[in-house]
């Protein structure tokens, strides 16, 4: 039996909308903030105070027992690295989660940054990452379906000569962080759920230099590349609209 999918009422988007702009702001401070020699502590210590002086709540803080405000994930880390005494190194990226909840909903996005220069692979890596976001936002459309946007996204990945990670995804999102339907980063167009307006979804690519598998460290959280290879990752939380996707979670500098 196929999963519902709630779609939103407007006062409950414009809710979203609140909690993205807090996620959005919160970004772009730890845009500003990532450099060699900042600890990952010190920029969940930014993100935090960011969140929580526009009326907002870390989504992720305490959410299944993470015990930060932001995941923090570090070259050949994909997603859910938990902030520390590491230091940024000069070259090093850095893929940066931040979720807030404002008045019972939710915004979700993320972005990667370099500290200091980084080699032209990596540096294309994470341009390709944001095209295939930009793929994956672009598909998804009122009366289309799932596979659309999965398809997109890899498609996007593979022009560019890079692989998807397979076993995480977006998702979607609401009063909750994690609400169907799963979005996977690769599929075929044309399959799945159908979308319509009214859907809030979280889209997020994550590439990958190397091999898209994957291991999970002994923290529980942390997702790393088998190979060590680097990864990057963009998301936004976006509302499908009669007229397209609007992101949700968008500042002038994503």
């Amino acid at each position: 039996m196929a999963v519902a999918i709630k779609t939103k009422t407007p006062d409950e988007i414009e809710r979203m909308r609140r909690a993205g702009h807090i996620v959005a702001a919160a970004l772009e401070a730890l845009r500003a903030q990532v450099r060699p020699g900042i600890t990952t502590q010190e920029l969940d210590a930014v993100a935090d105070e960011v969140i929580r002086s526009m009326g907002g709540t870390p989504s992720f803080k305490g959410y299944r027992g993470y015990p930060a405000s932001i995941c923090a994930s570090i070259n050949e880390e994909i997603v859910h690295g938990i902030p520390g005494p590491r230091q940024l190194q000069e070259g090093d990226v850095i893929s940066l989660d931040v979720g807030a909840i404002y008045e019972g909903y939710q915004g979700d996005a993320a972005i990667t940054v370099a500290a200091g220069k980084v080699s032209s692979q990596v540096q294309r890596l994470m341009e390709a990452t944001q095209a295939a976001l930009a793929a994956g936002i672009n598909a998804a459309r009122d009366g289309g379906r799932l596979g659309d946007v999965s398809y997109a996204i890899e498609a996007a990945a593979q022009s560019a000569g890079f692989q998807v990670i397979r076993e995480y995804g977006g998702h979607g999102i609401g009063q909750h962080m994690h609400e169907q339907p799963m979005i996977p980063n690769w599929g075929h167009p044309g399959r799945g759920y159908r979308l319509k307006a009214g859907m809030t979804l979280a889209i997020e690519p994550m590439l990958v230099l190397g091999s898209p598998v994957t291991q999970v460290r002994p923290d529980g959280w942390t997702v790393v590349t088998a190979d060590r290879s680097v990864s990057a990752h963009f998301e936004h939380t976006i509302a499908i609209t009669e007229d397209g996707a609007e992101i949700l979670t968008k500042p002038s500098a994503i």
